[in-house]
């Protein structure tokens, strides 16, 4: 009767151990679907004069690869010994049946905090920028 029960007690706790074991958290897990690239700049439009410390809005045309392609961000870049900026896209892993891609448009938010002439620089190729200057008073 002792072995009996002890059997019936390892028993229980193999099950119970077995069944809290097997849950499903593991599902919650982000699955990466998209994957980042850079996307060329066509155009930069906005004011050409602004004021410290006003923030001025510039649109910025770029595009991308196929037709899925959102923007995801803006980044720093670096050409040579020139810094400028550079728009990121994402796209999905997945198949994009959507192939003739439109450009795209971003707002770039900018904030001087000095006088004088600033130049925004965005990637226009691997070689090269796309530049919109601004005097700031």
């Amino acid at each position: 009767m002792k072995s009996f029960k002890l059997k019936l007690v390892l028993v229980v706790l193999f099950l119970s151990i077995a069944f809290v074991s097997c849950n499903n958290d593991d599902d919650e897990k982000t699955v990466n679907d998209s994957v980042s690239k850079a996307a060329l700049v066509t155009g930069i439009s906005g004011p050409a004069t602004g004021k410290v410390n006003d923030e001025l809005s510039y649109e910025v045309t770029y595009v991308v690869d196929n037709a899925c392609g959102e923007f995801d961000k803006i980044s720093e870049v670096k050409i040579g010994a020139v810094n400028g900026l550079q728009v990121i896209a994402k796209y999905p892993t997945g198949v994009c049946t959507q192939q003739v891609p439109d450009p795209k448009k971003t707002v770039y938010k900018f904030k001087a905090t000095a006088k004088g002439t600033v130049e925004i620089k965005f990637k226009k190729s691997e070689t090269e920028f796309i530049t919109k200057s601004v005097v700031i008073d």
